[in-house]
């Protein structure tokens, strides 16, 4: 747990900020005009979701939030990987 204040309100404001940029990558995924478009924005989603983690991590101080935050991430790096190839080739493997 961080014990300096400045810290403690860096580390919210930090927070506020990925929360208020996941509404614009939201709008996206639901208007986005094409289907890369769309899995960059969820790709950007999971991206902001793995920060906010890692920040509350740092706000509870435990480590059991980061481990989270990497098994997201590598979920998340094969979803895209997976995605990526059907959207390219139309298949999944």
């Amino acid at each position: 747990m961080i014990e300096s204040a400045i810290a403690q309100t860096a580390i919210r404001l930090v927070l506020l900020g990925l929360v208020i940029v996941l509404i614009p990558a939201s709008y996206r995924v639901v208007v986005g005009e094409t289907l890369p478009d769309r899995l960059q924005a969820v790709d950007l989603i999971t991206t902001l979701l793995i920060g906010i983690i890692v920040m509350l991590a740092l706000v509870e101080g435990t480590e059991v939030f980061v481990d989270m935050a990497v098994a997201l991430a590598a979920f998340a790096f094969i979803g895209t990987i997976s995605i990526a190839r059907y959207i390219s080739e139309g298949r999944t493997f």
